[in-house]
């Protein structure tokens, strides 16, 4: 199998890693020049806190800058940022076969309805992975979160299911990826969360104001949802309805009960705080943006959703490594004074 990877960051290479590992499987990845010159130089070493480190040699993995590298795959993982999905597609679409299949492993709600529009010709499959995946140093991808990919129920997706298994990553072809997706959306409005709070993921997440944060928005994304008709899945063991409920006890309480969410390595965090440390922008338009634009088509508000849209813009503003690490007593209130 043929298979190439539009958008080789961290989700990208640790995806794209695992499948060249495999002996009948050719991986290239196209990602920005200064990164895949240390693939070429080091390969990559894929990294958990659940198993040894995993090395690919650089001569096991093709790398590339253009999308012109994806000619004759048999599949196209598209793992660029939201705002860069159309411009990715319009790069692929000259180069890609009639059967060639496209994934889309991305945040947010829209990438794959987008890369259908682009691509029209091609069967586009929505993915969804539920883990952070974080570069701790060039050519070094750590996987800091536990939990199995996601994709359309689909026969065009059986090869690429094979290959993920075979390559020793856990896959759920699902019937209700658009459900999937809105489920993934409410986990990821804690990425704002911990870009700004410049703490650990497992450290953020067991401090009840810093959770309070995240049941702020994710009441508000709920009620919108409400609005709009649509019933997330049920990814946990805990439905969508009463995560808030469930973010809002008290530390020793929630520590009791929520042992599966903080089964998370000390070091983890989210890529958008990987994002404001490397001063790229983010993707909080696509998350804590959707919630307030799907809000307001239904008559609603969501101010806290917002006011964390506008302080994590602020810290993009501020530049590389340069924004302010707020304490959770400090995001919470700045979230309720908009309440």
């Amino acid at each position: 199998m043929r298979i190439a990877v539009m958008g080789a960051g961290s989700i990208g290479c640790h995806l794209g890693g695992h499948l060249a590992r495999q002996a009948d499987a050719e991986v290239t990845l196209i990602g920005r020049p200064t990164a895949m010159a240390v693939v070429a130089e080091k390969g990559l070493t894929l990294t958990s806190g659940r198993r040894e480190p995993l090395h690919v040699p650089a001569d096991r993995i093709a790398v590339a800058t253009e999308a012109s590298a994806a000619a004759g795959a048999d599949v196209v993982l598209v793992t660029v940022k939201s705002d860069g999905t159309r411009a990715a597609a319009r790069e692929l679409a000259p180069h890609l076969k009639a059967d060639t299949v496209v994934v889309s492993f991305q945040n947010g709600l829209h990438n794959a309805e987008a890369l259908r529009e682009e691509l029209p010709q091609l069967t586009v499959l929505t993915g969804m992975v539920p883990y952070n995946v974080l570069q701790t140093e060039p050519g070094w991808f750590h996987q800091g979160t536990g939990g199995a990919l996601m994709l359309d129920d689909d026969a065009s997706g059986a090869p690429l299911v094979a290959a993920l298994t075979a390559a020793g990553l856990r896959v759920e072809p699902r019937g209700d990826m658009r459900a999937v997706q809105y489920a993934k959306l409410l986990m990821n409005l804690n990425n704002a969360v911990n870009a700004l709070s410049g703490v650990p993921l497992r450290a953020q997440l067991s401090d009840r104001s810093y959770r309070t944060c995240l049941a702020l928005c994710q009441r508000e994304a709920l009620a919108a949802f409400r609005a709009a008709g649509v019933t997330p899945a049920q990814l946990g063991a805990v439905r969508p309805a009463l995560m808030p409920r469930l973010l809002r006890l008290p530390d020793p309480v929630f520590t009791r009960l929520a042992k599966a969410m903080l089964a998370i390595d000390a070091t983890a965090r989210s890529s958008m705080w990987e994002d404001l440390q490397r001063g790229r922008l983010t993707e909080v338009d696509s998350l804590q943006g959707e919630v307030v634009a799907l809000a307001g088509r239904n008559g609603l508000t969501a101010p806290a959703n917002a006011r964390l849209a506008a302080l994590v813009h602020e810290a993009e503003q501020a530049g590389q490594g340069a924004a302010r690490a707020w304490s959770g007593p400090e995001l919470l209130a700045a979230l309720r004074a908009d309440a």
